[in-house]
C-alpha cells in the first residue's frame, strides 16, 4: 500500500461516531493535518475490539488511518492523555463546538491553526467555570479559518465609535444606526471593538457577542438548526 493511501500517527479529536452495519463504527473526525476525515472502525462495537475504548471525543487520539475514498479505514487510535474529561455543561458546550465543526467545516481541508483553536478551547471549557467566552473566542477562529473573518470596521472602512451604536450586515458588516430604528441586530460600538480583541470581561459585551455570533453562524448554516442548541433551550426550560 502506498505512503499516500495510509496516514499514520495523525492528532486528531473524534467529533462524532454512528453506528454502521451489525459491528462497525463510522467516526468523524477533526486531524491537524487532513481536517475532518470519515473513517470506519471495522468491529469497534465488538466488546474485544482494540479500536473500543479508544474512540473517545473531546480527548486528544493519535489516528491511523488507510484508504483514498470518501471513506477511509480507521486502523488504530491512542490515547494521548493530558486533557480533563468535560462534565455538565463544560460536555454541552463541547458537543456544540464539534456539531459547528461538522456541519461547516469541508472534509479533507486542513485548519492546522483551528485545530490549535479547537484544542485550546476544550482545554478551557474543562478548567473555567463560564464557558461563554471560551465559545465566543472559537466560533470567531472558526468564522474566520473558513472566510468569513467579521467585518469589525465600519462600513466603508469607517472606524467604529464605542458611544456609537451599530446595527450588524452578515454580508456588510457594521452599519452605524444613527438614532434611527433598526430591525436588525444592534450592538453598541465598545462591543464591536471589545469582540475585535478578544476581550469578554465586559458582561454586555459577552451578552451582546453571543447574539452577534448567533446570528452569523445561523447566515453560515443557511439557518439550518443546531441540536446541540435545542438540548441548551430544553435544559433551561427544566
Amino acid at each position: 500500500m502506498s505512503a499516500r493511501a495510509r496516514q499514520d500517527n495523525q492528532p486528531g479529536y473524534v467529533l462524532h461516531t454512528y453506528a454502521f452495519r451489525e459491528t462497525s463504527l463510522v467516526v468523524e473526525a477533526f486531524t491537524r493535518a487532513h481536517g475532518r476525515v470519515a473513517m470506519v472502525a471495522r468491529g469497534a462495537k465488538r466488546p474485544r475490539s482494540a479500536l473500543r475504548g479508544s474512540i473517545m471525543a473531546f480527548q486528544p487520539l493519535e489516528l491511523s488511518w488507510s484508504g483514498r475514498g470518501e471513506m477511509r479505514l480507521l486502523l488504530r487510535a491512542e490515547w494521548q492523555g493530558g486533557q480533563q474529561r468535560l462534565q455538565g455543561q463544560a460536555l454541552l458546550c463541547g458537543f456544540y463546538l464539534n456539531e459547528l465543526l461538522l456541519k461547516l467545516l469541508p472534509r479533507e481541508d486542513a485548519h492546522e491553526q483551528l485545530f490549535l483553536d479547537y484544542q485550546t478551547a476544550l482545554a478551557r471549557l474543562a478548567a473555567e467555570p463560564e464557558p461563554g467566552a471560551v465559545l465566543r473566542r472559537f466560533e470567531k477562529a472558526l468564522l474566520r479559518e473558513l472566510g468569513y473573518a467579521l467585518a469589525l470596521e465600519g462600513a466603508g472602512g469607517a472606524g467604529v465609535d464605542p458611544r456609537k451604536l451599530y446595527a450588524y450586515e452578515p454580508e456588510r458588516g457594521p452599519v452605524a444606526v444613527n438614532g434611527t430604528a433598526h430591525a436588525g441586530l444592534v450592538l453598541s460600538g465598545q462591543t464591536l471593538l471589545d469582540i475585535a480583541h478578544d476581550d469578554y470581561s465586559n458582561p454586555s459585551t459577552l451578552q451582546q457577542a453571543k447574539a452577534l455570533m448567533r446570528l452569523l453562524i445561523s447566515h453560515r448554516l443557511e439557518q439550518k438548526p443546531l441540536n446541540s442548541r435545542r438540548i441548551f433551550e430544553e435544559l433551561r426550560q427544566l
